[in-house]
């Protein structure tokens, strides 16, 4: 009997403990759970905005059909996720909520801190950014926090592929650096995915299914057929309507092939080079991409940042060279066309001459919009520190969010190109002195590098598309 009471009291004392750890277990995940509700925050989209702001060189073509468009995406590679329970699911999203509750109090809280001792290293010239406080801890916040989730569907070269070496080479260097295994930004897991990417290459679609009859339909085939295919594979599309998806474009005909979709032009995150808010960019969701040419993958050797390059002498006030087409060139050239030697102005530069070197020798660079609003001019400019004279209509131009333009370059209303001289006349030894040392802060924010850089071109797109996720609040 005495035997029996042992045991049986031994066991009392077993469950006993055990009930006491899942009662401790329970009060701390509660605890947890209402921690990260005090920090639920929200506001209008416009507050955070307000404080925190083909010619390829390529190898080996493919040879794709058109007509069997669809054909080629049904090629589907396999998913690593696992099977999870529906719970599970719902709470891994809610704290990608909370996270972004979170990171919008902080940002926030920052934007009024005016302390620069706390970023001065990662952000040494204030000047040029809108809000370089808030900007630092909203980059903090993002590499803490942001994951891309990159759907698997698809086959290169249309997808999962992009060029790399030509004047759309922003375009596969993006494709290519997020598709890297070990890149931090990347998930494997879609419930832990703040944005989802969808990794078709608008240059290549052009390069390997266009007919050459100026007919956008099988680009836009393909596109709709993709995200009718991972629309079906996958909840996250049709549960957000694409809000928080993402596609990525520098080729002109980027806002083109994003028509294929309804969700995709109105809803998504469209990344495009050919920023142009008179067909339908919106700056409230979309993101300008830094139109970056590099023939052979590299930066010409003349843009290449060296003591040379800044000592260069600048005998010419102004230079241009370019083709004449689209609404704005016709006019720069027909005032400036060879006109005035201290600002030389070409349609086409002569063989005898280097384009270059040009740049190199002026102090400012007209950078007129063409058949599109884009050019890789603007950054070239920036490359040879000839401040550059925005001469466009409706550009948004690259990280405007974060980047005060007017620190850096010269904004001129298309109408005042007959007073050009006289404008860049007007600005001041001192002044001029100040932009081009601005232009030497920024310049780091529109390279690309291999591997990528704190704050450089691929990771400042990055934090675009993280300011636009922060913006977008899910229910």
């Amino acid at each position: 009997m005495d035997k029996f009471q042992h045991r049986f009291g031994f066991i009392s004392i077993c469950l006993g403990s055990i009930a006491l750890v899942l009662l401790i277990s329970r009060c701390s995940i509660s605890f947890f759970d209402h921690s990260l509700e005090k920090f639920e925050f929200s506001f209008p989209e416009t507050e955070l905005r307000r404080n925190v702001y083909t010619s390829s060189g390529e190898e080996n073509r493919v040879v794709v059909d058109s007509r069997h468009v669809s054909q080629q995406i049904l090629t589907i590679r396999s998913t690593n996720s696992t099977l999870q329970s529906k719970p599970e699911k719902l709470n891994r999203r809610n704290l990608v909520e909370q996270g972004l509750a979170k990171a919008r109090a902080s940002i926030l809280e920052a934007s009024s801190n005016r302390n620069t001792t706390l970023f001065k290293s990662d952000l040494p010239n204030p000047e040029i950014y809108r809000n370089p406080s808030a900007l630092y801890r909203s980059y903090l916040e993002m590499e803490k926090r942001f994951k891309v989730y990159v759907y698997e569907e698809g086959e290169p070269p249309l997808v999962h592929d992009g060029p790399c070496k030509s004047v759309y080479a922003v375009e596969g260097r993006f494709i290519t650096e997020i598709e890297k295994i070990r890149t931090k930004f990347r998930t494997y897991d879609p419930n832990q995915a703040y944005v989802y990417f969808l990794p078709f290459s608008v240059t290549w679609l052009v390069r390997y299914l266009y007919e050459g009859n100026s007919d956008a339909k099988p680009l836009r085939t393909f596109v709709s057929d993709y995200i009718r295919l991972v629309s079906t594979n996958h909840p996250f599309w049709n549960r957000t309507n694409g809000a928080d998806h993402f596609m990525l474009a520098c080729h002109d005909w980027g806002p083109l092939t994003s028509q294929a979709n309804e969700d995709l032009f109105n809803t998504s995150i469209r990344v495009m080079c050919n920023a142009n808010s008179s067909e339908g960019f919106n700056p409230s969701k979309d993101v300008t991409l830094p139109e970056i040419k590099l023939y052979g993958g590299e930066v010409d050797p003349k843009l290449r940042l060296s003591k040379t390059l800044s000592a260069s002498p600048r005998p010419y006030l102004g230079f241009f060279a370019g083709g004449v087409h689209g609404p704005v060139r016709p006019i720069l050239l027909n005032h400036w066309k060879q006109r005035d030697p201290d600002m030389p102005v070409y349609e086409y530069l002569p063989k005898h001459l280097n384009y270059y070197d040009f740049m190199r020798s002026s102090k400012f660079c007209f950078c007129p919009s063409g058949y599109e609003v884009a050019s890789p001019r603007v950054i070239e400019a920036i490359y040879s520190e000839c401040i550059p004279v925005i001469l466009s209509v409706n550009f948004v131009l690259p990280f405007t969010d974060v980047l005060r333009w007017e620190t850096f370059s010269v904004l001129v209303d298309v109408s005042e190109i007959p007073r050009l001289k006289e404008i860049l006349m007007s600005i001041s030894d001192e002044k001029y002195e100040w932009l081009k040392r601005n232009l030497r802060y920024v310049r780091r924010h529109f390279e690309l590098n291999d591997p990528p850089k704190r704050f450089d071109a691929f990771h400042l797109t990055l934090h675009s598309i993280w300011l636009r996720r922060l913006n977008l609040r899910l229910t």
